[in-house]
């Protein structure tokens, strides 16, 4: 199984800024002083060895879009802006020049989350073939209402792909082209649903965004733990700080790094990846998060370590 990130912001996508750019170069040409840099390879290798992510990389921009490679079928998390970028990359990777089947696995239906479907380049071609998995029995409704003529000029009639609408109940595996899946109901304003995806050798990836877990509610978190149990890589919302989860944004519908940690830790998953980054939070924010995360992982470390992963636009994990 290959996993890869084509959108891990959430609420709204959000672009660097001409301030951002000039700040990571400034930092960039004070490191440099005293090396000698005189072509690209040296300064590839002078960007490997001296800079940190935050100021030689971004976190990347587009909201929630995942996709796990396994066989001939791609499965992918969720429909944000991210999705454009990954339909891209299907046609280039399809020999045929046509896409394989697509199956998606939608967490819920805020826009954020299903944005990128109109901008889904294999939702045009007549070869291809989407099956959108989802425990809301109103997924077709809200894909085809942000495609009418007022919100957006292509409407849903017009595609031309072959599309299927599969309703999930929670707790329920189905199989799925190699994969067993199962939902997971999750807490979040109109329901969110997490998804589990196992492979035939039993290596196993959560899907888990749009979710608030409490810090001083674990004893209800027993369901989340049996979830996460053993899974290779768990993919949560961390989309706040423990403080802003307990304080300004309780009842948001979003979790915190630290609960997230917590639980996989109790669970025996082997990785986590951040997820779900808040918009307002520029690459230093989340730089310093996904080091407090670790940090935070070694000093509640009881058993096996976890890895502590922070999820980027281009990331990709091998399992």
């Amino acid at each position: 199984m290959l996993v890869r990130f084509w959108g891990t912001r959430g609420s709204l996508p959000v672009a660097a800024k001409a301030d951002a750019i000039r700040a990571k170069i400034a930092r960039a040409l004070v490191a440099a002083n005293g090396h000698s840099i005189s072509s690209q390879d040296q300064a590839n290798a002078f960007i490997d060895r001296e800079l940190d992510f935050a100021s030689s990389s971004t976190y990347g921009g587009a909201t929630a879009c995942v996709e796990i490679e396994s066989g001939d079928s791609f499965f992918i998390c969720d429909m944000g802006s991210g999705l454009r970028e990954f339909g891209l990359s299907t046609i280039k990777r399809c020999a045929d020049g046509h896409a394989r089947i697509h199956n998606f696995f939608q967490s819920h239906l805020h826009w954020d989350h299903i944005m990128g479907f109109p901008f889904f380049v294999p939702a045009f071609d007549p070869a291809a073939k989407i099956r959108i998995h989802s425990a809301h029995p109103d997924a077709e409704e809200a894909l085809r209402r942000q495609q009418e003529e007022i919100s957006f000029p292509v409407q849903f009639n017009w595609l031309r792909a072959s599309i299927e609408f599969v309703a999930m109940t929670p707790g329920v595996p189905i199989e799925v082209d190699g994969l067993t899946v199962v939902a997971e109901k999750q807490q979040h304003s109109h329901d969110s649903f997490g998804y589990r995806f196992t492979d035939a050798e039993g290596r196993t990836v959560v899907f888990s965004t749009d979710s608030e877990h409490k810090v001083d509610d674990m004893k209800d978190e027993a369901a989340f733990i049996e979830f996460f149990r053993n899974a290779d890589l768990v993919i949560c919302d961390t989309m706040y700080s423990l403080a802003d989860s307990v304080s300004m944004k309780e009842d948001w519908g979003h979790s915190s790094n630290i609960v997230a940690i917590d639980l996989c830790h109790e669970a025996g998953a082997k990785r986590l990846a951040l997820f779900h980054h808040e918009p307002t939070y520029d690459d230093e924010d989340i730089q310093r998060m996904h080091k407090e995360s670790i940090r935070y992982e070694e000093l509640t470390r009881e058993g096996s370590a976890l890895e502590v992963l922070c999820s980027y636009d281009g990331l990709e994990i091998r399992l």
